[in-house]
């Protein structure tokens, strides 16, 4: 195993072709990082490699450019094939091979991902493209459709393999990696090693050279990092004042889930703070969109999740709020990486609650930087923003307009009334501010914190756990419950179903409710007795099921286990039993 961190030597000693080298150098790149050095060489000569280390090393290079070395332009079949867990990450690889390939004429890249319609998809592999990057879902559908065929497939790339693990795709990788052809060269990258993926690798790879890049403290001196105790008051209150008092060009807002970041963007919205959301649900030419509104200034606020926003480069980000911290510390320095971009400085304020606190002491470690705590703005300042924003505001509106009619009806006003012009100001300004009063009043005080309905991280009924994530797993659907269960109906004519999923899953009556509920958009009082086993469990829904409905539910997971719903033998399930309350089901 290679573990050698300071390698840097040019691309052109390194074995490479000249016209790949030339293209590195025209990007501006003279020397090689460490998993580049280490690895271009073996993959040259053919062998199969395993490379672990972090995400920003330039591992893109690192396979992309011995892989094209290989490349016989003439054969216009896929020859390379890149797996990455996301859409972004798949472009962005895909962007990056292009750019190495300038001086390869005749070569051409497939970018293979859903969210995006099959027909371009299927042009871009009918033209004859020698190498495919795409996300593990719409691979397999390719190679089902048998559009996407792999006869001349020479090299395989695993890019972000963990990652690809926590999203729930191990059995697509394996069931991809499966499809090769026996000779093909292998590489997996993956910033950790967990089994799973050694798994993978022992299984597919052969006799592979294990390079490994020591994780190096990412130094963010021009990220000043702060982080804000969640406690007095709820968290969209503190979002709210932080974007009405801080002085940002453009900020991200990252939070857990697919509904999260619509449910935020939409409060600030009715708050008048324009903000747009990202997540998983959108579609390509959406997010494009979207991003390109960020980018040009029309909006300032994006609320993404972690996956959508991999890959995202917009200078003018110079805040980043983490209104809910991250699953893992890497991720956490990839969300702060997303401001102080291009030389520019930045700003990360972390929503901390009292017993995540511990979560600062790994990102001190990570960053090599200090996280400082965070004083949100208090009323006073709040309302000193206010009165000095209405004075910007009417000064300009002074210095830009033609007031000579309305001084005209503002004297005469002050004529027939005997009131003093100051008087007539002031009630002007009074019914201007009545929607946002000027001098607010004082937040009263929670009675307790973990009550606060709005506070996702409490227990309330916005619970964050509740969405959908955007990684696509269903998860408990508490977020959007009443706070009174439903009951099931008694006028159905139940079915019994059984599920491939159950206790030693980790799986609730909850996480079984929010799958059919999203899945196939069932209202919750249709979904009748749960009855939780061991390995698989029980439910009742409503009889005669349509086939589209039954399909999507064979392959929706629950906790990362496909449910592979069957009709029930009656005998061994609750079908006989009368529906019961929600909240009683919940106790199982």
């Amino acid at each position: 195993m290679t573990d050698l961190n300071n390698a840097s030597i040019g691309f052109d000693a390194l074995g490479l072709p000249e016209n790949l080298v030339s293209a590195v150098k025209a990007l501006g790149f003279e020397s090689s990082t460490a998993i580049q050095a280490q690895t271009i060489p073996p993959l040259l000569q053919g062998r199969d490699v395993l490379g672990e280390a972090q995400t920003g090393t330039g591992k893109t290079a690192a396979f992309g450019l011995p892989a094209l070395a290989k490349i016989d332009v003439s054969i216009r079949k896929p020859q390379l094939m890149v797996l990455a867990p996301t859409r972004e990450l798949a472009i962005q690889v895909a962007e990056a091979i292009e750019s190495f390939a300038k001086n390869m004429k005749g070569l051409r890249v497939a970018t293979l991902y859903g969210g995006q319609s099959y027909q371009p998809q299927f042009q871009q592999l009918e033209r004859g493209a020698q190498v495919v990057v795409g996300t593990p879902g719409r691979l397999m559908d390719h190679l089902r459709r048998k559009s996407l065929k792999l006869n001349n497939l020479s090299f395989c790339v695993l890019d972000e393999a963990d990652e690809m693990l926590n999203m729930g795709f191990l059995e697509d990788i394996e069931w991809i990696l499966e499809h090769l052809p026996k000779e093909t060269q292998m590489a997996l990258f993956s910033a950790t090693m967990p089994p799973q993926i050694r798994k993978v690798a022992n299984r597919f790879l052969k006799e592979p050279e294990h390079i490994k890049i020591a994780a190096v403290k990412k130094a963010k001196a021009n990220i000043a990092q702060f982080a804000w105790k969640v406690s007095g008051i709820n968290k969209m209150t503190a979002l709210e004042r932080i974007a009405e008092t801080v002085d940002y060009d453009a900020m991200i807002i990252f939070v857990r889930t697919r509904n999260d970041t619509i449910e935020v963007a939409e409060k600030l919205e009715r708050a008048g703070y324009p903000a747009v959301a990202l997540n998983g649900d959108m579609n390509q030419s959406q997010r494009e969109r979207t991003v390109d509104q960020i980018k040009s200034g029309q909006s300032s606020v994006l609320v993404a999740t972690d996956v959508v926003a991999r890959g995202l480069d917009i200078p003018r980000i110079s805040h980043v709020i983490n209104y809910d911290l991250p699953g893992d510390n890497e991720a956490y320095v990839h969300r702060i990486g997303r401001t102080g971009r291009a030389g520019r400085s930045g700003t990360s304020i972390s929503f901390v609650r009292p017993r995540e606190m511990y979560s600062l002491r790994h990102y001190e470690r990570l960053t090599s930087g200090k996280v400082e705590m965070y004083d949100l703005p208090n009323i006073q300042e709040i309302g000193k923003a206010r009165i000095e924003r209405t004075r910007n505001e009417l000064t300009n509106v002074v210095a830009d307009k033609e007031l000579t009619a309305m001084r005209e009806i503002i004297e005469a006003m002050a004529n027939e009334s005997e009131l003093s012009m100051t008087d007539l100001a002031a009630a002007l300004l009074y019914q201007k501010q009545l929607k946002q009063p000027l001098q607010p009043k004082e937040d009263p005080k929670p009675r307790r914190e973990a009550r606060d309905r709005n506070d996702r991280d409490g227990r309330g009924r916005n619970d964050s756990r509740g969405g959908r994530n955007d990684r696509g797993r269903n998860e408990n659907r508490a977020e959007r419950a009443p706070r009174k269960a439903k009951v099931a109906r008694s006028d159905v004519d139940w079915q019994t179903y059984r599920l491939e999923v159950g206790k030693e899953h980790g799986a609730r009556p909850g996480d079984i409710v929010g799958a059919i509920a999203n899945e196939i958009s069932l209202d919750s009082s249709y979904i009748g007795a749960i009855n939780l086993h061991d390995k698989h469990s029980f439910v009742q829904l409503p009889k005669g099921m349509p086939d589209k409905s039954f399909k999507q539910l064979k392959r929706v997971r629950v906790r990362r286990q496909v449910l592979d719903i069957t009709v029930s033998d009656s005998q061994t399930a609750p079908a006989e039993r009368s529906p019961r309350p929600r909240r009683e089901q919940r106790t199982n």
